[in-house]
């Protein structure tokens, strides 16, 4: 007996494999060029979202190289660049503050298989119908976060701890206000200007680049030729280790798995949600087609190595995919070419990393926060329906105030039960007695204006989906109908797309009913999904497959037969 699960087919078509069919020196010198400028935009952002998110800097360059080595080596997208990002850094955080690195490691290897799973049932697709406004909802309430994070390092301040809850950092600032390091907030301020202004000039470097590079030789200069040593640096909270890890072993128990499936979930629609709208994107730009599901493996696999090496969450990186295209990376050996020039960086160059400021890292945060809050849109979208905006701020305010798994969570329910609601409100149970009207009717054949409906037959007609939203609201419907019952009942289903378990049930419901009541059941209309679906399930043999009709007339025929038997 064959099941769902014998007939599923495995969707994974590295695009590394079809790339390389065709692959030429004139588009290794692209990708190869593609790679290096990636790779060097890729690093202060790798640094930053490190330490944002309570690890040390090179796990975030590990996690850069590891991840986004595999999933340009096994994703489905020609272009993306994966790696650590900016939305990971609260859900991140959080981990690490109550479970520790070892309960993160736990986290991303759950999500891994989630995402590896989701992959394999072909989600790929469906993952990209998330309701926008929940996007925008939690992306806008994460840019607020990391920049609410940042404070502390961008004005210097010498207060010890910063609280986790949103309203009680923001306390914690003010009442340490008074602590503000000047050199430090010049440091931050003269950082974001860098990178805001510095694309005006030069194109081709990043502005995070120049910001870090010029602020670390400042800082360099003003701590040894005139003895200022009041700017914090990385190396005064890390030590650097300019070293790739060797593999460690992962910890795993039921206990860890039950406490952190919720954050794990989390982590897997994150990735899932950014890594696919990065890719789709990348396709409207290069004009390719990305394979979704292999998309997904691939994040998948990533998240499942990276924490054997001490690394963060991976996804893919619109604003690095994106550099990518634009520098004429076309194929995923760009990608592979990224991470190997970071390796190269964190082997060689690594121990530099120490003399960043700290308050340069956190106006680059701060930018990627800006960058990251799409206030324009959210505002746009505050003028949709009430519904949407009803998503929206929900999302967004428990994102601030709680944390990301619930918003996810509480956002979908109610994109859900919203969708549901209006899918309901635009389905229809119609009555019909006496005559049918064929004039605008799809199954209208010849001259046939009018069907007459012999006496003793009545016909009750869906418009919708026949799922659980509509399928009781029938089930009320005919349980209104008491008086004058007829001889023949026909569920006119022409116009039913799909049915779930629960208008099945339904439906099983209204024939168990109507034979206790001596009234035989016709269903007309039906399509080849439904059909198969009732053949399964046993109903067709209870009604009998020939009163499951394709037609109205056919229906009508048969139920005359019936009344005048």
């Amino acid at each position: 007996m064959k099941t769902a699960f014998s007939k599923l087919k495995i969707d994974f078509k590295p695009k590394l494999v079809t790339s390389l069919k065709n692959y030429s020196k004139a588009k290794f010198m692209s990708d190869l060029m593609a790679g290096i400028i990636v790779g060097i935009v890729a690093l202060p952002l790798a640094i930053a979202f490190g330490i944002a998110s309570g690890v040390s800097p090179e796990k975030g360059i590990i996690t850069a190289i590891i991840g986004g080595f595999i999933v340009s080596f096994l994703g489905g997208s020609s272009v993306q660049i994966g790696g650590p990002t900016g939305a990971f850094i609260v859900i991140v955080y959080g981990i690490i503050a109550q479970f520790g690195y070892a309960g993160l490691a736990v986290a991303t290897v759950l999500a891994g298989v989630m995402l590896i799973g989701m992959g394999l049932l072909r989600f790929g697709t469906v993952i990209k119908f998330m309701p926008y406004p929940i996007i925008v909802g939690f992306t806008s309430g994460i840019a607020l976060t990391i920049f609410s994070t940042q404070m502390k390092d961008f004005f210097g301040l010498t207060m010890t701890s910063v609280p986790a809850d949103f309203i009680a950092k923001w306390g914690a600032y003010a009442a340490d206000f008074n602590t503000i390091n000047i050199p430090s907030m010049v440091v931050g301020v003269l950082s974001v200007a860098i990178i805001i202004l510095s694309p005006k000039f030069v194109k081709k470097i990043p502005g995070s680049l120049i910001a870090i590079i010029v602020m670390t030789l400042v800082v360099y200069y003003l701590k040894y030729y005139f003895n200022i040593t009041s700017i914090e640096t990385i190396g005064d909270h890390f030590e650097i280790n300019a070293t790739l890890p060797a593999p460690d072993a992962i910890s795993i128990n039921m206990e860890l798995i039950t406490l952190l499936l919720p954050a794990a979930f989390t982590i897997a629609m994150l990735g899932a949600i950014e890594s696919l709208l990065s890719a789709t994107v990348a396709d409207g730009v290069t004009g390719d087609n990305q394979n979704s599901n292999t998309e997904l493996i691939a994040q998948g696999a990533a998240n499942l190595v990276v924490p054997l090496f001490g690394g963060i969450p991976v996804t893919g990186a619109i604003a690095r995919t994106m550099t990518n295209i634009n520098n004429g990376g076309r194929t995923p050996v760009a990608g592979i070419i990224h991470a190997v020039v970071l390796l190269l960086i964190l082997l060689f160059l690594g121990p530099l990393t120490k003399h960043i400021p700290m308050a340069c890292l956190a106006g680059v945060l701060i930018v990627v926060a800006y960058n990251m809050s799409e206030w324009r849109v959210f505002l746009s979208l505050c003028k949709n329906s009430w519904s949407d905006v009803l998503v929206l701020l929900l999302t967004f305010f428990l994102t601030v105030l709680f944390d990301l798994t619930i918003a996810i969570e509480v956002g979908l329910l109610l994109a859900l039960v919203l969708l549901v609601k209006r899918v309901s409100e635009t389905s229809s149970i119609a009555v019909i007695k006496d005559e049918l009207n064929m004039e605008l009717d799809e199954e209208k054949t010849a001259d046939q204006e009018t069907l007459t409906i012999p006496k003793g037959v009545e016909i009750y007609e869906i418009d919708g989906p026949f799922f659980f939203g509509i399928a009781n609201k029938f089930d009320e419907s005919m349980r209104e109908i008491n008086a004058d019952r007829p001889k023949v009942r026909i569920i006119r289903m022409r116009k039913v797309p799909f049915m779930d378990s629960t208008g099945l049930h339904n439906l099983e419901s209204l024939y168990r009913l109507s034979t206790q009541n001596k009234i035989q059941l016709v269903l007309s209309g039906v399509n080849e999904n439904i059909r198969t679906m009732l053949e399964k399930s046993g109903f067709a043999d209870k009604i009998g497959h020939d009163n499951i009709c394709s037609h109205i007339s056919e229906a009508l025929a048969k139920a005359e037969i019936m009344v005048n038997d």
